[in-house]
């Protein structure tokens, strides 16, 4: 039985809708374990789309059409991107925006309130897809990897070596958060655990990224990994993080280890929050 509190997306989704961010890539790790816990190797009786705008690519009965008598064989996510591999070959892309969610029920009363789609398998449960603000882009894609090379989505944060790391942060213009941030350059990293990363470095998140010193960049690699596996094992769960990281002290009034208080300013087009006397800018 899945673990409704923890396994469930409801929980991580919650997190991200209270402080206003996007899932990143342990919040879609998770909604990918709980997707490949419940609806892989069932055959699609049918699909009912409700709203059928999150659905970019296709009408809402093309889409409805294609899954029909098909059944998910497994899944693949790259950064925030999960894909549903089909057993014909094609995949569907699950983009979750801001506030994309699955549930997978078979009571009606269990429906999602604001469900755009959901997928009738024929044990008569179902997947329902989530999404009140509409910001989610679902495609039907007859090959991903073509996909993934068309939107130029670059190597998976937790998949890159550190040698691929170093060699494209290498005399790379712009601030570190930005290079952080940019999905080309690595998907799954975004606003706050970029800040994470830059607050365990040391480092100031308007860093150049060229002018950081190889020693702070290779720690800066160290540190993504190690909060992102921390962060994937706790399935996303917030209040399982530790005290003393920055996430939760992204207020006012809070100070770094050495007393210094917090500050905040758009960098790479987002909301910081960072130390400046803590964090050494380069």
């Amino acid at each position: 039985m899945i673990k409704y509190c923890r396994l469930a997306t409801t929980c991580c989704l919650t997190c991200c809708m209270m402080q206003n961010i996007m899932p990143e890539l342990p919040e879609v790790h998770t909604f990918q374990r709980y997707f490949d816990k419940t609806s892989l190797r069932q055959p699609i009786e049918t699909v009912a789309v409700h709203d059928a705008k999150i659905i970019r690519n296709i009408s809402g009965e093309a889409f409805a059409e294609r899954l029909r008598g098909r059944s998910f064989t497994g899944s693949y996510r790259q950064g925030k991107y999960l894909f549903g591999d089909l057993d014909n070959g094609h995949a569907v892309l699950l983009h979750f925006g801001m506030t994309g969610d699955i549930k997978y029920y078979n009571d009606d009363a269990d429906r999602p309130k604001y469900e755009r789609f959901a997928i009738h398998f024929d044990n008569g449960f179902r997947l329902g897809f989530d999404d009140p603000r509409k910001f989610a882009k679902i495609r039907y894609l007859e090959n991903r990897n073509a996909y993934i090379r068309e939107i130029g989505l670059g190597e998976d944060a937790l998949r890159i070596t550190e040698t691929a790391f170093l060699e494209r942060t290498e005399g790379k213009r712009g601030s570190i958060k930005s290079f952080l941030l940019q999905q080309r350059n690595l998907a799954g990293v975004g606003n706050l655990y970029a800040d994470e990363i830059c607050f365990q470095a040391r480092v100031h998140p308007a860093s150049g990224t060229g002018s950081i010193p190889i020693e702070l960049r290779r720690l800066i690699f160290h540190k993504m990994q190690e909060i992102l596996h921390f962060a994937v094992e706790q399935e996303a769960y917030y209040k399982d993080y530790p005290d003393d990281w920055l996430w939760k002290w992204r207020m006012p009034n809070a100070t770094a280890p050495d007393g210094s208080p917090a500050k905040n300013a758009k960098i790479g087009g987002r909301t910081t929050w960072f130390f400046p006397a803590w964090q050494v800018l380069y």
